[in-house]
Order: structure tokens, then sequence, then C-alpha cells
């Protein structure tokens, strides 16, 4: 089996090792040193072999090996074994592919130290750099290991002003003591260190000079740099000996040996919800994968709470945006995060991303919630929100189609949590409170939370119509006359405004609004709607469905208004003509799924004809009460659109009382007629 080697020294090589496990590709791992086999983790199909090697040991493994490709991942200072690798595949066909360390250009460029830190010397070599030590004073924390250590320890006046961080190895610390470096003066850790933790050292033992080579990102240089400017101490560089461009990057490294060996490296995608914007509200997962990001997408606002400097940032959220660049980054192996606010799992445009996403053969997905300000919010007013609502009208504002399911919710919840955006949705849900009899409601109202701004106000809907403050916004509505929602229809005939305006009985309405099945988001035509009674119950069954009165009498279109105010239903809209005529018109650009035709003024087969035209699978219930009409009935038989017809006759009698004898009282007989369109355009 032709297996890829890898020399490693370094983090990348480590990396390099597990992604081309991940993905199946077996691989040799060469290691110098007992801690370089131990922080090599356990993978599938990697094999590891521990001990220096020179040139002969190298020529030798090659010419006895099945070797598809060989990658040197050793740290860009040890310049003698990248000679060594490369001369042994002299005279071979095996591909020699550099890992080249991403190191940073600071120690070069004089902007940039100016930036960063202004006391920096820059030193061509180890030796360059214990000479000027030579002639200082103060401690000195060395940073560059223990291999050049004899370079500083040979010189009397540096040898006590010594303080050397070096790997936890047998061999580090040997090298150290071989060098008469011991004791305190040895801080055996393992990276990689934090600018607090940096700065920490520096401070604990009294450093003046930082020693550090230019290592790069994954080296932990810009933290040491910043820490040493942040002490006010000096920091001396030793530059890279290795060329900027005279290797691959770790996603060109990936995409070589893909094309070798024909397998497909996956990228790794992170579609993280960074909760309400604050890095600190983020989980320590999701942090971890945006610190160790390649690339990080999303929009400009969230970019800036992320602390990865090092990552390639685009300021796209959108996935016609993202997905090009994706298939660009495809088979570089690399980490790739893509931010969301708010919560990933509750209208956020992570869903449909990860839609989008999932289906790609180049690439793992996965979902890394923040903490939501639904979540934070209950903690801060001491609410649980188990038994309570969650709506959101963030991004939406408080329009038609939202009002009808709002205010319902609401109105039978004891709690309700509304994400919102910002002082002008506040207002809104004010005003909406108050027209719809819902004053009694307390509005908690959550302002910039997790900011220095953040605060809670106390709000009733009258208050909530004069916030002023610009932010972002969640309220919680307690509702202490929060009702319980009746399960059947039914509504008394008393409970209605009806004047002298002809009104279906309450028996007939139960029945008849049975035979629609409607379903809670059905759009539904009430046609002659009297005094609105149909059309109340109906939108009474569900906030979100969305009820069409359509009526052409003055004093009735007067009745229904009256009602739709008296039982706060938002979700009817009343419309003021005759029909079909008035459902003709471009402008009503509703999509009815169920019709309710109480009256026709003789005209039902025109009122059909356009009901078929809007949906060719609409819900059709008629009542009629009328010989013309009844005989209307008759010719639907034959109506090929028609499916599923169904006409009964119902007639109820009431007992009335006389004197001490109850008679039943018979009331008009009443057809009721259903059936579907066929859904087949004719």
């Amino acid at each position: 089996m032709n297996r890829i080697v890898i020399f490693s020294g370094t983090t990348e090589g480590r990396m390099l090792a597990q992604t081309l496990s991940e993905n199946g590709i077996h691989c040799i791992v060469f290691v110098a040193t007992e801690y370089g086999e131990s922080v090599m983790p356990e993978m599938d199909g990697v094999t590891v072999h521990k001990g220096r090697m020179d040139l002969e040991k190298m020529q030798k493994f090659i010419a006895q090996s099945e070797v598809a490709a060989v990658v040197d991942a050793t740290h860009p200072f040890a310049t003698a074994v990248s000679e060594n690798i490369r001369e042994s595949l002299k005279n071979t066909e095996i591909p020699y592919i550099r890992l080249q360390r991403e190191t940073s250009d600071i120690a070069l460029n004089k902007d940039t130290i100016q930036e960063n830190h202004s006391d920096v010397i820059l030193c061509s070599d180890t030796t360059e750099c214990a000479d000027f030590l030579n002639f200082t004073d103060g401690n000195i924390l060395l940073t560059t290991g223990s291999k050049d250590l004899a370079t500083y320890s040979q010189k009397e006046a540096l040898k006590d002003r010594l303080f050397v961080r070096v790997l936890p190895g047998l061999e580090s610390i040997s090298l150290c003591e071989q060098n008469g470096i011991c004791g305190k003066q040895i801080i055996a850790m393992q990276g990689p260190f934090s600018l607090e933790m940096n700065r920490a050292l520096i401070r604990q033992f009294h450093i003046r000079y930082l020693v550090t080579k230019e290592s790069g990102r994954t080296g932990g240089f810009l933290e040491k740099i910043k820490a040493a400017g942040a002490e006010g101490i000096t920091a001396c560089v030793i530059g890279n000996p290795e060329k900027q461009n005279s290797g691959d990057s770790f996603a060109q490294v990936c995409r070589k040996i893909s094309e070798i060996t024909g397998k497909t490296i996956k990228n790794h995608i992170f579609l993280i919800g960074i909760g309400m914007g604050n890095a600190q509200t983020l989980t320590m997962e999701a942090a971890e994968k945006i610190r160790e990001a390649d690339y990080i997408f999303g929009a400009k606002r969230l970019l800036r709470t992320t602390k990865n400097e090092q990552a390639v940032r685009y300021p796209y959220y959108l996935a016609a945006d993202i997905v090009p660049e994706l298939d660009r980054l495809s088979g570089c192996g690399v980490k790739v995060v893509i931010l969301f606010s708010g919560d990933t799992g509750f209208y956020s445009g992570c869903g449909k991303l990860y839609e989008t996403l999932k289906g790609r053969s180049d690439s793992s997905v996965r979902i890394y919630p923040g903490i939501s300000s639904v979540s934070y919010f209950a903690a801060l007013t001491g609410y649980s929100y188990q038994d309570a609502a969650v709506l959101s009208i963030h991004g939406h504002g408080v329009e038609t189609e939202w009002i009808g399911n709002l205010t319902e919710t609401i109105r039978f919840s004891k709690k309700t949590f509304l994400l919102m955006s910002g002082k002008e949705d506040v207002q809104k849900l004010g005003r909406l409170l108050q027209k719809y009899h819902l004053q009694n409601c307390k509005v908690l109202a959550g302002f910039q939370l997790s900011y220095p701004q953040e605060k809670v106000l106390a709000l009733t809907p009258e208050a909530c119509e004069h916030v002023e403050e610009t932010g972002l916004y969640i309220c919680l509505i307690l509702n202490p006359d929060a009702e319980k929602k009746a399960v059947t229809c039914g509504m008394r005939d008393e409970e209605f405004l009806r004047d002298k305006v002809p009104m279906t009985k309450e028996e007939i309405r139960a029945l008849s609004i049975c035979k629609l099945h409607l379903q809670e988001d059905s759009v539904c035509y009430d046609i002659g709607s009297g005094t609105g009674s149909i059309a109340i119950e109906i939108a009474k069954r569900s906030g979100q469905i969305q009820v069409y009165a359509i009526e052409k009498k003055p004093l009735a279109l007067e009745l229904i208004q009256k009602n739709i105010e008296k039982f706060a239903l938002p979700n009817i809209q009343v419309i003021a003509g005759e029909a079909p005529d008035c459902l003709k018109t471009e402008e009503r650009s509703e999509h009815p799924t169920h019709a309710f035709i109480g009256g026709s003024s003789g005209r039902l087969k025109e009122i059909l004809d356009v009901l078929y035209k809007k949906n060719h699978a609409m819900r059709i219930v008629i009542n009629c009460i009328s010989l013309e009409t009844i005989s209307e009935l008759t010719l639907l038989k034959t109506d090929s659109r028609i499916t599923d017809l169904e006409i009964i006759q119902v007639q109820v009698s009431r007992a009335k009382t006389i004197g001490d004898y109850h008679l039943m009282q018979g009331e008009n007989p009443i057809y009721i007629c259903s059936f579907d369109f066929t859904g087949e355009v004719s």
C-alpha cells in the first residue's frame, strides 16, 4: 500500500495526519522525540515512528517502502532536516511537498511593528540575538526551545538571567541541565500560550527581554509580541530562515494529496450561532471552532465580535455568496465557520443554509448553537419558559400576517416571549395590545442584552408607545387574564351584535364550519357574510387563519366591523362589494384555500367560476334556504370540476316554554352542500 509520509515537527504536521486519517488516507508520521510521539493522538490509518533520522536512514526507508508522496512538515528553523529530506528523494519520482508554516510578517514589516509593539529587535539568527543580549541587563525569557540553548548559556553574562520555556519532555529537560539551566529557570510547558499566559509569565519572573522565533500563527508568535508590548518590555525576534512562498499552505498540501491519492479531503463547515452578539455569551465549544477556523463568513457586525486574526474573513451571510467560495475551497481540508446572530434553531437563516450544504460530498457540516436571548432573558427576569409561548417578529415587524397569530398567542398565554428588532416594534406592540383589548398585560422589555447598556424595562401597553432608546429588544408579555382556548366551535348566537341583519344560527354554523375541513393556516372566503358570525367563528379557531368577509349591504358591513372589534380578531379583513365582481380585480392577490357561501344573490355559478380560477383545489361549503338556490345545487352534479359532492338537509327545532309545557318550535330547513374542486385545470 502506497502511503503518505509526513516528517512532522510542527502542529501543522499533527493536524495534517489527523485530516488524512479522517478522510481514510493512510500515512506514516516521523517524529524526532519521545515528546513528539506522546502528543500524537492514536488515529486510524496513522503509524508513528520516533527517532531522529539522518540522510542515510531516510534514503534506506524510502528505498524499502511504498511511498506515494513525502510531506515535509518540519519546523521552518529545522533547515538541515529539510535539506536531508529533499536529498533522500533525489533519483526517485516520489513527490516532495513542503508544508510551509503560515508565519506572520510582523518581524519584517515596520508599520505592523509599530501597531503591535514599538520596541522590537530584529535578529537574523540565534548568535546575533545572543550577542545583543550580552550587553543588556535584566531577566530574559527564551521561548525558542532547547536546541539553541547552548548559544545563550555559554555566555556567562546571560546564564543566570535566563528563564527558558521548553516542552515538558525528557530530552528538553536534559538539554537544559546540560547547559547549566536548572530549577526555577526551567518552565516546562506545552503550548499554545494565550496573551494572558505570556503576560503572567513576564510578570512572574520579572522579564525584561522576550526572545522568540518568527514562528507564525500556530507557534503563538502574535500572542508573544503583544504580551511584550502590553508589559512594556523588549521583544527579540529571530527571523524565519525560509523564504516566503517557498512551500505550500495547508490547503494546497491537502489538494495535492487528494490529487495523488484520488481521495476527497473534506472541509469542515461549522454553522455557529453567536447568540446576542456579545462574545462572552458564546459557548466554549463555539469559541474554540472560531479560533481554529481558516475561513470565517458572516455579516460585518458579527465578524467584529470574533477573535481570530489569522482567518480569512468574508462579509457574506447569504448562500448565494457563500457557496461559490466553498466550491473554490473544495478538497482543501480547511475549517470554515459561518456566523449567525440569534438562536440557530429559531427563525434563523442557519436552517436554510444547513439544508443547502448538508448534501455536499466534499464537506462535513455541523451546527453549534449560541446562548439564545430567550434563555438569557428568562434567567435575567426569573421567569421560566418551559410553559411559555415563544414568537419572533425580528426582521418582520408587527405586520398584518403576523398580527392574528401574535394576538391569539398573547390572549391564550400567561407568558409570551417575543423577539423583536428595534424600538419601533415595541411601540407597535403597545398599540396592538391596546387595540385588541389586552390592556391588562404587563410587558418586560430587555434592552441590549449582554451588552454594557443592558437593562430591563417594566412597561404598560401605553408606556410601550413611548420607548425611545435605539437598540435591540426582546419582550416578555405577562397576561394575568389569559383565556382558555375552546377546542370546539359553537359560539352562542347571543354573543354577536346582530341588529336586523340575517345570521346563520349556531347549530348550522357549527356543522357548516366542520364541513369546511379547515387547517390552522387556511385562507377562507366568507361570501355573503351578513353579521360576520361565520367569519368570527373561523377566525377564532386559529390566529394563523386568514378570513375575508365579503358583503355588499352597508348595514351588514357596519355590523361585521363591530363584531370584529368586539372579539378583537385582526385576522379578518372585510371586502365591501358583491361577489364575484369584487373578487375579480387584480388587487385581490390572496390565494384562498376554502370558501363558505352563505348568500349568492342568484350568481352561484359565476362565483364558483371565479373561485375555481383562484384555486383549482379549493374546499367549498354552501348554505341555502331558498328554492331558487336549492335548484342551482342540482347542477353541481354535472360539473366536472367538482368531486366528493355531499348535500345534506338540516332542520333544527328548539323547545319553547308555553305555560307549564315545552313545545318544540322548528326553524327553517337548511341545505348544506360541501365539495372539493378536483385540482385539475378544466
